[in-house]
This record gives C-alpha cells, sequence and structure tokens, in this order.
C-alpha cells in the first residue's frame, strides 16, 4: 500500500482565480468610498479632486509617475493644477495619516502586529531637492546624490504596509550655507536636524500614542539597534519586544560577571566607580561566539517560502549581558544567523524576549524584514513611489502620502477578493484596475498638440536655464 503522502492531494497545486467583470466593476465604488474618507483633510474641492486624480495615476499603467505625466492621462486633470497641489496646497496630513492607520487596524490589525523600521533611497540628480546629499542609497548599495527616508512598516498575516515617512535631512543643510535653499524648498518653521534613529523614535512615539495600530514586535536593522533612544524608546512601551540588528564586534558576557565597587581619589575629591572582581573576564564579541559555537547547537530552519522555493538559514541563539563601556548592562537573547554551504556569512541579533523565549519566535522575527523591503519594491515598481520630481520639503511628504495609501489600498483590493484570488499579486491587481480608471482618450488631432505643448514647454525650460546659467558664468 501507497503511504498516504503520496496519494493525498497536491499540497502546492495551483491556487483557484475566480474573479468575474462584477468584481472588477465594484473596484470604482471600493476607490471612491476609499477617497471619500479623506474629505475633510482638505479645505477646498479642487484640492480634493486633484487628491483623487493624483493617486488614479498612480494606480494607472504609466510608465513614468510623475506629476506631468500623470496630469495629461487621468481624466479632468491638469498640470499646473496637480504641481501646485502636491508641492504647495497645505494638507491635514496628520488627520490623513489618522484615518489612514484606522483603516490598516481594520483589513490587517492583529494583536501580534510588526513595526519595522528602515530607510529607503533615492538617486536624484540635482542639487535643490529638499535633503539631497552624496551619502548612502540603499538602492543602488553605494553613495550617490539621493535623498533618503526612514520608514516605518506594519506586518501581520493579514499582509503588509507602510505606515509612516520622514525625509531625512543632513546636518548640513541646516547650515547658513544652505539657509537660502532651505526658503525655495518651504522647511516647516522650526525643523531641525535629527538622525535616522530619532525619526524612528518620533514615528513609534506617536503610532504608540495615537493607539490606532495593534503592535507587540519591533523589528529593526543595526542603525537603529546601536541607538540607545531607540532602544529606551522600545522598553517604554508595555509588553512590547524587540529584535534588532548589531554587528559582529558587539561586546557581551555568556554569564554576568562579577563587579566591584573600587575608591579612588581625583584632584582630591573620593570616588568610586564599578570593576571587574576579574580583571582578565573581558567581553567578548558577538563573531567569537558564532565562531566557538559548534554545529550540535546550529538548527537549520526556513525563514519564508521564496518565489524560486524555501529560503533557509541555520540559526542559534544564547541568552547574553551585553557590554556598556566595559561594564554589565542588559540580559538579552542573542540570534546568530549564517547561510548555509562552506562560507557561510552571519548576522546578528539581540531581542529582549524572556528567558523562556523559543527559537522559533526569534526565526520568525529574524524574517519578518522582508516585509518592508517588499513594501519599497512594491511601492516603486507598481505605484511609482520613486518617480517623483518635486523640490519642495512639503511635495516630498505628500507623495510619499499618497504612494503610501496607494499601496495600501492595492493590498485592500486583495483582502476583499479572499478567496476569490488568494495568490494574487498587486501589479496583477494593477492590470485589472486599469479597467475602472478614468484615463483620458486621445485622438491624432490632440496628441498632436499635446506633442507640440511639450516640445515649447521644455524648450522654455531649457531657455530658462541657459539664461541662468550664462549669468553665473559671467558672474565668476
Amino acid at each position: 500500500m501507497l503511504p498516504e503522502s503520496r496519494i493525498q492531494e497536491d499540497p502546492y497545486k495551483i491556487p483557484k482565480y475566480d474573479i468575474k467583470r462584477t468584481d472588477i466593476i465594484d473596484f470604482v465604488d471600493e476607490l471612491k468610498g476609499f477617497h471619500s474618507e479623506f474629505q475633510d483633510c482638505f479645505s477646498r474641492q479642487e484640492p480634493r479632486d486633484n487628491f483623487y486624480q493624483y493617486m488614479v495615476g498612480q494606480l494607472s499603467q504609466l510608465e513614468r509617475k510623475s506629476i506631468e505625466p500623470i496630469a495629461i492621462a487621468v481624466e479632468s486633470a491638469k498640470v499646473r493644477a496637480m504641481q501646485f497641489f502636491v508641492s504647495d496646497v497645505v494638507w491635514n496630513n496628520n488627520k490623513i495619516m489618522l484615518k489612514y492607520r484606522s483603516m490598516v487596524n481594520d483589513d490587517m490589525g492583529d494583536p501580534d502586529g510588526v513595526l519595522i523600521f528602515d530607510e529607503s533611497g533615492f538617486v536624484k540628480k540635482g542639487t535643490e531637492s529638499a535633503g539631497v546629499a552624496k551619502q548612502y542609497c540603499g538602492s543602488i548599495g553605494k553613495v550617490e546624490n539621493c535623498q533618503v527616508g526612514v520608514f516605518t512598516a506594519y506586518a501581520t498575516r493579514h499582509g503588509y504596509c507602510l505606515l509612516d515617512s520622514r525625509l531625512f535631512v543632513p546636518e548640513k543643510w541646516f547650515s547658513d550655507e544652505f539657509a537660502l535653499r532651505r526658503g525655495k524648498c518651504k522647511f516647516q518653521p522650526g525643523l531641525s536636524f535629527k538622525t535616522k534613529s530619532q525619526l524612528a523614535v518620533e514615528m513609534l512615539q506617536k503610532i504608540s500614542q495615537q493607539k490606532t495600530i495593534l503592535f507587540k514586535y519591533v523589528v529593526a536593522d543595526s542603525i537603529y539597534g546601536n541607538s540607545p533612544k531607540f532602544i529606551n524608546a522600545v522598553e517604554d512601551i508595555p509588553q512590547v519586544t524587540y529584535l534588532v540588528s548589531l554587528p559582529a564586534d558587539t561586546l557581551c558576557w555568556v554569564r554576568k560577571p562579577v563587579m566591584l565597587q573600587k575608591q579612588y581619589r581625583y584632584k582630591g575629591e573620593l570616588r568610586s566607580k564599578q570593576v571587574l572582581k576579574t580583571p582578565e573576564q573581558k567581553p567578548i564579541s558577538f563573531e567569537t561566539i558564532a565562531n566557538n559555537t559548534t554545529n550540535y547547537f546550529w538548527y537549520r530552519r526556513k525563514v519564508s517560502e521564496g518565489t524560486k522555493g524555501p529560503i533557509e538559514y541555520e540559526f542559534t541563539k544564547k541568552r547574553v549581558v551585553l557590554s556598556k563601556n566595559g561594564s554589565p548592562e542588559k540580559e538579552v537573547w542573542i540570534l546568530i544567523r549564517r547561510t548555509l554551504g562552506t562560507e557561510p556569512i552571519y548576522s546578528y541579533f539581540i531581542c529582549n524576549a524572556s528567558a523562556s523565549c523559543r527559537l522559533k519566535m526569534l526565526v520568525w522575527l529574524s524574517g519578518i524584514r522582508w516585509a518592508i523591503e517588499q513594501c519599497f519594491e512594491e511601492a516603486k515598481t507598481e505605484i511609482g513611489m520613486d518617480h517623483y520630481e518635486v523640490r519642495k520639503f512639503p511635495g516630498w511628504v505628500h507623495h510619499m502620502t499618497t504612494s503610501m495609501l496607494a499601496h495600501f489600498f492595492l493590498w485592500h483590493i486583495k483582502l476583499r477578493l479572499g478567496k476569490k484570488a488568494p495568490a494574487i499579486t498587486l501589479s496583477q491587481l494593477r492590470i485589472l484596475i486599469r479597467a475602472i480608471l478614468p484615463m483620458r482618450y486621445f485622438d491624432c488631432d490632440e496628441l498632436i498638440s499635446l506633442v507640440a505643448w511639450i516640445q515649447e514647454k521644455n524648450y522654455r525650460a531649457y531657455l530658462l536655464h541657459r539664461k541662468k546659467k550664462m549669468l553665473l558664468l559671467n558672474i565668476t
């Protein structure tokens, strides 16, 4: 007799797809209903219309999703009005984000939700865009002229999306030399330099205080893991567990060392400090722990199911005491992950979970960061999050807001379809949505006039830039 595993249905059969014409027609009401929730976030009807039209363009099949192509392609949209709307019109952004997070919680909220913090770079050619500078750009893996945004994502068993964003503005932008540029970019009054970890703390505290999103875990990379302010901010939230990356040279003790109080004199004043009872008991690095762990304590685990099959690593965990300035600080779990093969690559994480924490939970948290990477990839590929050409600070904030909302709307539709299309992707959804989007139709004469207008506009811009350049050359 054949074993059951040989006669049961294929567990990896092709998912069912049962979408009908009526489902797609219903998308119109979904999109209009989604936008109606934000009506009171704008003072007049014109910006409400532009808000809708801009997102229609982001959801469309346009190759380039900057303001001009969107305004040309979307029904009733106008280029100048949309440019003014994105860069200069005042939005009630706090109200928009509060409503948006409430929607996210309705669709994806879960008591075991995870907040994920990471940054993403946007390559820029010029020097006038808010916060642009030569800095590390993660999207291309090297230092380049770019803008960098710090983002918060939310992931649960129901789905994932971006929750908030902040533009990272390098410190030099707040010098006197950049005062004119700050004015041109419409920097908010009182805006000051903040590190990426400080921006993350700002977003974390806001989300926590609003209490619109359910979450139990916080995950971040070493930029935030190395920040005491970020770690303290997480620890200030009751019953929240964090897992953050740290570098290989981070020091710790496998057993908490015994400390002694030592007195000494400094400029005649009697002082005291804590010192190791046994000076030779120095802390060791995470890398040393990894190298000294025998194969018996490494466990092979599947992190996720990739497009080409399962993604697996080997893991080990150990309870350690972190070292701070040569003294013991706090007791945490260290999770070490290594790739498979003869020359493994190691990654290191710490977690403040209880001593009874199982390896399974730590492995799951170590792999959940893929969700924010997926958000970036989908938002850039499908929504045009990196297609913007705005220079002003408010314009960057507004574009990122609509990008997050548009990405979430696709997820909303995916969740609504449920078992009708369990494996449908956001890219496939966008193909379906094009049937209901209010896009313009052009006849031959209109297209000829459109190209003529674009040529004239581009030539006028060229003459303006040429005039400025010639004046600059004459001055120097």
